[in-house]
């Protein structure tokens, strides 16, 4: 069976590293799983092929420009056409709609995967949506929290399956900057975030929060791993508080040397479809502090592998912070609770199988794998 995933690329971030584990998984399983990419140009994408490469996973690319792009349309078609795939399987927003798009014009059958509950599809783009997924067999959503969004959001119930994402270690790529390039203490406690700089994921809290932790911990440190539009705000109120020099931005990086050197993980999203990097977290044996929105309950037990809190609680997220930053034992014990949790509930393998089940369910007699 061959499959052609599709999906918008800028760089590697949750959903480009979903697809960097799910397509290898997929291929070691007998299904013929290839990429085609959406490419914005003078982004981070080459990084993401250059992973492709050395997973030995098939791809196509075609520039991806205007959002409303007719010349888009033609290549993607073109691309399908001479990939001649069982199934189109596509991801995000522009994925779904030319992918969409391919799926009709050339009878091949489509199935989606939703990767947030992303706030817009209540708005009247959920009628665009609804449209172009009047056609897929199926909408995979990768929580149950996403899974109750899409319906909320007028999608067919019947249509609706959830596979969760799936990890089986931290990504090796080294950290440029390291935490010690960047300046960081060894011997401090740290904290962690990862995400984009972005209204979504809240950094205000998370600032706040910091500072009233290190009323308890003054020698604490903090480091946020991201770019995006809201990084000279980030800046301006990181030293409005008086965080300088304890707060440290060093951009968009891999998150490896990063997680081995963090105490903790925290993570004050407002709204979170999984949140790959918790995984990511508790891959590297750290507990994690969350706001209990979206999908986040799914992945982290509060008490057990780190600790929950109502989104925007400043004063929520800074007492569990200063409580793990202070005690040792507490986060060797929730950090390895974590580390288990994931290997056992969020496997890679377990993932590829869900998913391959989904193909099979929607191409019937027609499936071979290899």
């Amino acid at each position: 069976m061959k499959v052609l995933h599709l999906h918008k690329l800028t760089g590697v971030s949750g959903s480009e590293g979903h697809l960097l584990a799910l397509l290898p998984a997929l291929r070691e399983r007998g299904v013929d799983a290839r990429f085609l990419g959406l490419d914005v140009p003078e982004t981070d994408a080459p990084r993401f092929y250059e992973r492709l490469e050395a997973l030995e996973v098939p791809y196509r690319r075609v520039r991806c420009g205007l959002d409303v792009s007719p010349r888009l349309a033609r290549d993607v078609v073109r691309a399908v056409r001479a990939e001649r795939p069982d199934l189109i399987h596509t991801h995000l927003v522009h994925g779904d709609i030319y992918g969409s798009i391919a799926a009709l014009l050339t009878r091949t059958p489509v199935v989606s995967t939703r990767h947030n509950d992303d706030r817009y599809l209540l708005g009247p783009f959920r009628y665009v949506d609804r449209a172009f997924a009047r056609h897929t067999r199926r909408l995979i959503a990768i929580s149950d929290a996403v899974r109750v969004f899409l319906e909320a959001a007028g999608h067919d119930a019947r249509k609706l399956t959830t596979v969760r994402y799936g990890l089986d270690e931290v990504p090796a790529a080294p950290s440029m900057p390291t935490p010690a390039q960047a300046g960081i203490p060894g011997g401090v406690p740290l904290a962690v975030a990862v995400g984009r700089l972005i209204a979504q994921k809240d950094h205000a809290t998370l600032l706040r929060a910091f500072a009233l932790a290190r009323e308890r911990i003054p020698n604490a440190r903090l480091a946020i791993l991201g770019s995006g539009p809201l990084e000279s705000e980030t800046r301006a109120l990181s030293r409005d508080l008086g965080l300088e020099g304890a707060v440290s931005l060093p951009g968009r990086t891999a998150v490896s040397d990063w997680l081995e050197r963090a105490d903790v993980f925290v993570h004050t999203s407002r709204w979170e479809g999984f949140g790959i990097v918790l995984l990511e977290a508790m891959l590297a044996g750290l507990p994690v502090v969350a706001t209990r929105v979206s999908a986040v309950p799914e992945v982290v037990i509060s008490g057990e592998t780190g600790a929950l809190v109502e989104a925007g609680d400043v004063e929520g997220v800074a007492r569990e912070l200063a409580r793990l930053l202070g005690d040792e034992e507490l986060r060797r014990r929730l950090g390895a609770a974590g580390r288990e949790r994931a290997r056992t509930e969020f496997s890679v393998g377990r993932m590829a199988e869900r998913t391959i089940a989904v193909y099979e369910d929607v191409l019937g007699s027609r499936l071979i794998r290899a």
